[in-house]
């Protein structure tokens, strides 16, 4: 099984995407607020680019969620604080997101077979559902404006590393920048929460009060929830 890592969404080409499987990794925090909502009983995240495209596609009893630049969108029901999508708030609900980063990610991936959304809360799970889908597989970092996240490739490491585990190191192969964020995860792994409040995301959180946010993002395999994209919607990957 062949994984590439690509560092950024701006370095993703979606004709690359064609017959394969793309994992959109977006750490703090879109992935883990889709997984999140899906966890807690939401019955679709739509993930989409823009405010005004959330807007349109919203019908009546559907929530609205999102950020620009860390502060949640005037009017809508929710930031991107996986804690604000608890399942009294969510259940049984759609939830329209859009985000910064991680939505414009999926948005991209749509000529994929399929695609997933991970984080470190869904690490192996992620990794296994990539497995049993048996095609190449692309772990798109959505990183920060087009700028590389520590986070998110530390995350792809583990998943890479997750696969590894599971089919035997012969049987798993990666291009250079996995090889080095398969590493960095490695030597991250025992620290993670502390490695994540290094970055300048985690700092940015923390400094705008979304300490409690790292905190749940750091935490590895807490969850077998996948979001998968079926038609314009992540709903739960059934395997």
């Amino acid at each position: 099984m062949h994984i590439e890592v690509i560092a950024t969404i701006c370095e993703a080409r979606s004709d690359e995407f064609l017959h394969k499987t793309v994992i959109v990794v977006d750490v703090l925090r879109a992935t883990s607020t889709i997984i999140t909502a899906l966890m807690n009983g939401c019955k679709g995240v739509v993930p989409v680019e823009t405010v005004i495209k959330a807007k349109e596609l919203a019908r009546e009893g559907d929530l609205l969620g999102g950020e620009r630049y860390c502060k949640k969108i005037p009017g809508f029901d929710f930031g991107n604080s996986p804690l604000e999508y608890s399942r009294e708030a969510v259940q049984g609900k759609r939830v329209i997101l859009t985000t910064t980063n991680g939505t414009r990610g999926i948005q991209k991936a749509t000529k994929a077979d399929r695609v997933l959304a991970g984080a470190l809360i869904n690490a192996k799970a992620v990794a296994e559902a990539a497995i049993d889908l048996k095609r190449d597989t692309v772990i798109v970092c959505a990183g920060t404006q087009d700028v590389f996240s520590l986070e998110d490739g530390i995350c792809a490491g583990l998943i890479l590393d997750e696969i590894a585990a599971i089919l035997g190191e012969s049987q798993m192969m990666t291009n250079d920048f996995g090889l080095a964020m398969r590493g960095s995860y490695l030597e991250a792994k025992d620290r993670l929460l502390a490695t994540l409040l290094a970055c300048t995301n985690g700092k940015k959180m923390k400094k705008s009060g979304f300490l409690a946010d790292v905190e749940l993002c750091a935490k590895v395999n807490t969850t077998d929830c996948v979001p998968v994209l079926e038609h314009d919607q992540m709903v739960l990957y059934q395997r």
